[in-house]
């Protein structure tokens, strides 16, 4: 089974791939990791901010590992914001049958009503080294684009509304 976790900034996809390796044992891989090791290592000319770039870039390497995990009958989790919507077009019914698919986004409420515990919680699993760039707005923002960008591709979106640790609970059982 391959899990991919994937959703907006600051929803706790690395808090959700971190319990499931504690339950499930399963090893994980963040594709924020593979983006630095390809940028620092010179194996590309992007940056961090190049996000959608990124997408394109980094998702048929991330493809091709979930293919692989899956024809070797291994278990992974995958997590990470370069997910494209339209990810599922990338497999055949096989490699579906085999692969959980998680979108996480708050809902604009919940920032509104969270953004200080949001941001307090920011480096629960990883240290960020600089979040000066995160505001609610951008934050919604961000959220509403995984919302509607999955959606519209037939996608369910776990919506945090109001119990952020319930939600995470219910899915790592």
């Amino acid at each position: 089974m391959v899990i991919l976790i994937t959703g907006a900034s600051h929803t706790g996809k690395t808090i959700l791939a971190q319990k499931l390796l504690e339950k499930y044992h399963y090893p994980y891989i963040s594709i924020d990791h593979l983006k630095m090791g390809l940028i620092r290592s010179g194996n590309t000319d992007l940056t961090p901010e190049d996000d959608d770039k990124l997408t394109d870039y980094l998702w048929p390497i991330v493809r091709e590992m979930v293919k692989t995990a899956i024809e070797n009958d291994q278990n992974l989790i995958v997590e990470g914001c370069y997910i494209p919507f339209g990810w599922r077009k990338d497999f055949g019914e096989d490699y579906l049958n085999n692969i959980r698919f998680i979108c996480l986004a708050m809902t604009d409420e919940y920032i509104d009503s969270n953004f200080s515990v949001i941001k307090k919680h920011a480096s629960d699993i990883e240290n960020r080294l600089d979040d000066a760039y995160l505001n609610s707005e951008w934050l919604k923002e961000e959220n509403q684009k995984y919302i509607r960008g999955f959606e519209e591709t037939g996608e369910e979106v776990v919506l945090i509304g109001d119990d952020y640790i319930s939600v995470i609970d219910k899915l790592s059982h």
